[in-house]
């Protein structure tokens, strides 16, 4: 995988929802060294988080990817009674 960069940021980590991607990216001389982004089509970055320690940015994507996971479960109309029968099986 080639090297990712935004906006003077180096994508570190990189997350996928369905078809959702969420990424941390660093840049050690800025004033917040770290951004979480979602982004589309690998390269259309949009909604900043930014933050100043590598353990905010790893619980912001994880707290994204989760309200994305949480927005298509919904949208596919699958309930947590739903997946607890999946995960039975």
């Amino acid at each position: 995988m080639s090297e990712r960069k935004n906006a003077s940021y180096t994508i570190v980590q990189s997350l996928m929802i369905g078809d959702a991607e969420f990424v941390i990216g660093h840049n050690p001389a800025a004033p917040a060294p770290y951004v979480t982004w979602e982004c589309k089509d690998g390269n259309n970055y949009f909604w900043g988080h930014y933050m100043n320690e590598r353990r905010q940015a790893d619980r912001d994507l994880l707290e994204r990817a989760k309200t994305e996971l949480d927005l298509q479960d919904r949208r596919f109309g699958r309930t947590q009674k739903n997946k607890d029968k999946e995960r039975e099986r």
